[in-house]
């Protein structure tokens, strides 16, 4: 199996100052994460940036994958906005590692616009992102799903994954808040650029208290909507901790997704939408 979506950090980031985040604010290593995969019987994952939102991260992290065999890929830090986006891809690739540079995102989530990706100029950055055979992933709420979809139409030659379906929010969404994920995810998943990480849902459903049932209409819609080779697993390891951790969310996305296209979802898709081995 691939784990498509981990993090690794150290417990000084600035964003785990806040204090929900408590329980999670420590430096998790290559030993926990194998820890984690050996038990789960994971054996590739893909390590992406975790929201420290500098160069200096990625180069870190494709030095680490080169001399760590399970880590498969990198997706690491760029800002769309950035003016020299194509020489920091070269450098990174030129640098240790980064032949497994195989995507980018940047903390698009924490935009307070939500037609941040429907911008002229950062539509223009994603398409020199793509221009370099990077994918982007899209790490963004809800209502930024309509910015991507945009985005997404503009730049048929990119190849853009969307992190978490979005955020939905099982546990605080309002009926209506619920509805309009839905017909933007729908819309989303129209682009056929577009691919999907089944990830993040229990962190967006109560944490002590979630249920496979809770997570169940995202999941399904998900696979209703994208279909089994456009959507892959990832754990949002060692976010996920907050909300019973590692094993209990793998255990949980395999029941949700028909035993059937458990090699496509756990394995296949992650392998292609990443280029991996």
């Amino acid at each position: 199996m691939i784990d498509a979506h981990h993090h690794l950090w150290t417990a000084g980031y600035a964003w785990l100052a806040e204090p929900a985040l408590t329980p999670i604010r420590r430096d998790y290593t290559v030993d926990d994460l194998r820890a984690n995969l050996t038990r789960a019987g994971v054996t590739k994952t893909v390590l992406v940036e975790a929201g420290r939102c500098d160069d200096a991260e990625t180069t870190e992290f494709l030095a680490l994958a080169e001399r760590t065999p399970e880590i498969a890929a990198v997706v690491g830090w760029l800002d769309p906005l950035d003016p020299r986006l194509a020489a920091k891809i070269a450098a990174h690739r030129a640098g240790p590692g980064g032949s497994k540079l195989a995507g980018v995102r940047s903390q698009v989530q924490a935009e307070a616009d939500p037609d941040f990706l429907a911008r002229p100029d950062v539509i223009d950055g994603l398409a020199v992102i793509a221009d370099t055979g990077l994918v982007f992933d899209l790490v963004i709420r809800a209502d930024q799903i309509p910015g991507a979809v945009v985005a997404a139409k503009s730049l048929s030659q990119a190849r853009l994954v969307l992190d978490h379906l979005g955020k939905p929010q099982i546990n605080a969404g309002s009926p209506a808040e619920r509805s309009a994920w839905r017909i933007a995810l729908e819309n989303l998943a129209a682009c056929p650029n577009v691919v999907a990480k089944l990830s993040g849902l229990v962190t967006e459903a109560d944490w002590a208290s979630w249920q496979l049932a809770d997570l169940r209409p995202y999941a399904q819609t998900a696979l209703d909507l994208f279909g089994p080779d456009r959507l892959l697993w990832g754990s949002d390891w060692p976010v996920v901790e907050l909300a019973g951790g590692y094993e209990r969310w793998l255990a949980a996305a395999r029941e949700l997704i028909p035993a059937d296209l458990h090699t496509a979802v756990f394995t296949d898709n992650a392998a292609r939408t990443y280029g991996l081995d």
